[in-house]
């Protein structure tokens, strides 16, 4: 199975806090860098699966973009698109707990244009967009006509919806390349969904938490873990549901909460 994913390739900073944040005050924590994205985490996963995998999106030519090349490489991931001067980087700060809020700067990742795309980059079984990629010229573009082209190979279309705060102020931009491109599945969790509304899609894919999924009508409970850090776990779900269904999803999102990091 070859899956295809498509949107930003970034740095991330994950700052796991021993404690929590007091406004004004000091926390002791523990700090590491790796390769990120919500495109590259799923390729990553699907990867670690046993899938053939491909990410195409802009590699930016400074240090960090080499950097997270050979991270990507050594996982097994092929990188297909254009260069660009600059990494985008996301801070996840990581509470004890293991909830995350995260900051995000996309570097050069949304300058990916349609023009920039080869059609022998989308021959695959599976192609996946990052939410993120609908909300912003260029790269919506690049991502409606990547669906088209992987259509035609006999792909089926994912998407991940990704942020309900992007989705309130991008949503309108984002509704738009939905309708374009009507995906088969899509992914997001309750507070996504609610912000986005109605949307044509044969598959839907509630993302819970601790409560599991709920794809249709139809509930999955989670898989009980210890819960370590929550980064990429809807990425690493993603992944296990393109290329296994509904039980390899929650399997595969036990494992990625598990560890420190979205990557396996």
């Amino acid at each position: 199975m070859v899956v295809c994913t498509l949107g930003d390739l970034l740095l991330d900073v994950i700052v796991r806090l021993d404690s929590r944040l007091a406004p004004g005050d000091d926390a002791a924590a523990s700090t590491r860098l790796a390769p990120g994205g919500q495109a590259a985490n799923v390729a990553a996963w699907a990867a670690d699966l046993g899938a053939r995998a491909r990410i195409v999106a802009v590699q930016a030519d400074d240090d960090p973009g080499a950097m997270l090349r050979r991270e990507l490489e050594a996982r097994g991931v092929e990188l297909a698109g254009p260069r660009g001067p600059r990494t985008g980087i996301v801070v996840s700060l990581v509470q004890p707990e293991g909830d995350r809020t995260m900051a995000s700067d996309r570097g050069s990742a949304p300058e990916l244009h349609e023009d920039d795309l080869e059609a022998k980059w989308l021959e695959c079984d599976a192609l996946h967009l990052s939410g993120y990629s609908l909300m912003r010229a260029p790269i919506a573009g690049a991502a409606v006509r990547a669906a088209t082209l992987a259509r035609e190979y006999g792909a089926g279309v994912s998407v991940d919806l990704s942020s309900w705060t992007h989705i309130t102020r991008f949503g309108d931009e984002m509704r738009e390349a939905l309708a374009r491109i009507r995906p088969d599945v899509v992914f997001g969790n309750e507070r996504e969904w609610e912000a986005v509304g109605e949307l044509e899609t044969e598959v839907c894919v509630v993302k819970r938490g601790p409560r599991g999924i709920r794809v249709g009508r139809h509930e999955h409970p989670a898989i009980a873990t210890d819960v370590v850090d929550s980064t990429g776990a809807g990425d690493a779900l993603a992944a296990g549901f393109i290329v296994g269904g509904p039980q390899l999803a929650l399997a595969t999102a036990a494992r990625c909460v598990a560890r420190v990091g979205a990557m396996p």
